[in-house]
């Protein structure tokens, strides 16, 4: 994680709302040998009780579920756009380019379920990505048990106790006003992941220039 205090975000409503935003997440660990394994899945972001869980579903017998069961410290990287800034943009033009960027980082220990648990996530899973739409043929409901019935064989539902969160909103807070405004119009003409990125700078500048 680049620790840095002025890339940081200390509103945790804000990271929240990041993390609901980019739920495909990054899901590493290790093994009994200390050998690293991740995947990559969609997971939801709920509280309970003052806690932070994930649940989402992985494959059975993979490297990374195998490991999980071997050691249940797991880190999620959730992540957003991210752009090159070109050093030719500050007002000192000869310093070094860097790249703005999101990511928030949670840590935590994953337990497996058990069928109801998976039957649930899947139901909210479809439900979900289909906007709540119950006539939607690919809903969990809406698909015949002959064919749902040997995926859940191959699958398993997960829950992770969030027990830390880290974030790095790095959108150029360490430059000065100039260089700061003329990064958003550069990345404004990008469009795309460099619109996306100029806005999020947007929402900080009178945070950081007070107007």
């Amino acid at each position: 994680m680049y620790n840095l205090p002025y890339f940081k975000e200390e509103d945790q409503e804000v990271v929240l709302k990041f993390m609901r935003v980019h739920p495909f997440v990054f899901l590493t660990g290790v093994n009994e040998e200390n050998k690293p394994v991740a995947t990559q899945v969609p997971v939801f972001i709920d509280e309970k009780g003052g806690k932070l869980f994930l649940t989402g579903h992985i494959m059975r017998n993979t490297d990374h579920h195998k490991a999980f069961e071997q050691n249940p410290n797991v880190l999620a990287v959730f992540t957003g756009p991210h752009v090159y800034v070109s050093g030719t943009w500050y007002s000192n033009p000869q310093q070094a380019s860097t790249w703005n960027y999101m990511s928030v980082h949670a840590k935590g220990t994953i337990r497996f379920g058990n069928e109801e648990d998976l039957i649930a996530i899947l139901k909210r899973l479809t439900l979900h990505y289909e906007n709540n739409n119950t006539a939607s043929t690919t809903i969990f409901d809406n698909l015949p048990s002959e064919y749902t019935g040997p995926l859940m064989k191959a699958i398993v539902a997960f829950e992770v106790e969030i027990t830390s969160v880290e974030n790095v909103f790095k959108l150029s807070q360490n430059r000065d006003e100039k260089s700061f405004h003329n990064i958003m119009s550069k990345l404004n003409e990008q469009g795309s992941d460099g619109k996306f990125i100029a806005g999020e700078m947007k929402k900080i500048q009178q945070q950081l220039f007070g107007k």
